[in-house]
């Protein structure tokens, strides 16, 4: 398995949808075939549109608010140590979390086929809330299915999602998490597919979403590399780029620009849930040996029993809480072009308490675990290595968890 340079990643799969010979594919029953083709079908169309490109990037400028602070964390680099410590504050889209440019690039596909209502799974709740927000935007009915658990500990995702008009669909199946959510709502456009448009909110699922939502996220890096240019006068020559793994949607977009480069320049580091440090639990299925599986619609490492069920995962980040991951990401580990690794719950608070203390900055659990992993090996470098992190989204939605962990109020 090779990388093919000038070619975008979420386009080098074959025929039939695999990266790699095996990640990814379209595992759907055959009441899914026509819609899948139809969008796919509609997608290749639409990203070579002038005009559709031209209103994209229009939302993505005016409604949006791109682009997004690229700063330096002088204080936390300072207390640290060693390496040099940046980041790409996406969170300071409208809506506060990365999800928004899938949401709004859903919402405009879902004009452009006709249909007036559009569904979509949800964990940490961003995805839901952009997509509502999107929904509003665009005159679109829009339903969310979201996990029971999710819903309670993320309520002020869920009230945003409400208040723009948005049906929240509690599911009580399973885990009553992400996985739970994504499996109901994949259910609910089989039987309403004709009528409803469905976004995925990750690079997962069957592989015309995963490049939809990789499409769409690619504008982080987009971002980032001409920030980096203007800041440093060219690319430095020693990078790392880190940033939370769940479905792998933001990390996908933070690397996309920069997956041509030698990983002796830029190092791409992928920091999934580890969950808490006294369970067996986690959500980290690259970096803790989990075999290939299927799950919703397509082929990747999934965290499974011995004999192949699907196993239920813990985290305190709703975002990450998830079994699988995106096959371009299984792809990226087996061609060793992205390291992976995992920090606990403990070191994503911990993570947070430092950042918060000596920088401006509110991240949320998710981008906590990516500063974890920044923290962890700033030291061992010098001040000509830059660490990067994407600080994805913001912690109100945390609010809760943070105040029965640490006493903090948000």
């Amino acid at each position: 398995m090779k990388l093919k340079k000038k070619i975008p990643l979420i386009d080098q799969h074959d025929k039939l949808g695999f990266w790699g010979g095996k990640f990814g594919g379209s595992y759907i029953p055959e009441t899914l075939k026509k819609p899948v083709d139809d969008l796919t079908k509609e997608f290749k169309k639409l990203r070579k549109n002038k005009k559709f490109l031209k209103k994209r990037d229009l939302y993505f400028k005016n409604y949006i608010g791109s682009p997004t602070r690229f700063i330096k964390l002088e204080n936390l680099s300072k207390h640290i140590g060693g390496a040099q410590i940046w980041a790409k504050v996406v969170s300071d889209a409208n809506g506060g979390a990365h999800k928004i440019y899938n949401a709004t690039v859903h919402a405009l596909i879902c004009k452009s086929m006709g249909k007036k209502y559009i569904v979509g799974d949800t964990g940490a709740g961003y995805a839901g809330k952009m997509l509502s927000m999107a929904a509003k935007k665009f005159g679109l009915k829009c339903k969310i299915f979201m996990g029971a658990k999710d819903i309670k500990r993320q309520k002020p995702n869920c009230d945003a999602m409400r208040k723009n008009g948005a049906e929240i669909v509690p599911v009580t199946t399973g885990s009553q998490t992400l996985v739970d959510a994504v499996s109901e709502c994949m259910r609910y456009w089989v039987s309403n597919c004709d009528t409803t448009h469905m976004c995925v909110g990750s690079t997962v699922g069957p592989n015309i979403f995963v490049k939809i939502c990789g499409w769409s996220t690619a504008q982080i890096s987009r971002e980032l590399k001409k920030q980096i240019k203007e800041q440093f006068k060219k690319i430095p020559k020693k990078i790392k780029l880190i940033n939370c793994v769940g479905g792998g949607s933001s990390a996908y977009g933070f690397w996309s620009e920069f997956i041509d480069y030698p990983k002796s320049q830029i190092e791409l580091i992928g920091v999934e849930a580890g969950g808490p440090k006294k369970s067996k639990l986690h959500a980290a299925p690259l970096s803790r040996g989990a075999k290939l599986g299927v799950l919703h619609g397509a082929a990747s490492y999934v965290c499974q029993n011995n004999e192949g069920q699907i196993n239920e995962t813990e985290s305190i980040s709703a975002g990450l809480d998830y079994p699988g991951v995106s096959p371009i990401h299984c792809f990226l580990k087996d061609t060793k072009r992205a390291r992976y690794t995992y920090a606990t719950d403990e070191d994503a608070l911990n993570a947070y308490k430092l950042v918060t203390k000596f920088e401006k900055l509110n991240p949320s659990l998710e981008p906590s675990h990516a500063f974890a992993e920044a923290i962890k090996i700033a030291p061992k470098f010098n001040k000509d290595t830059i660490i990067i992190v994407n600080s994805c989204g913001d912690a109100k939605k945390d609010r809760d968890i943070l105040r029965k962990r640490l006493g903090r109020k948000i």
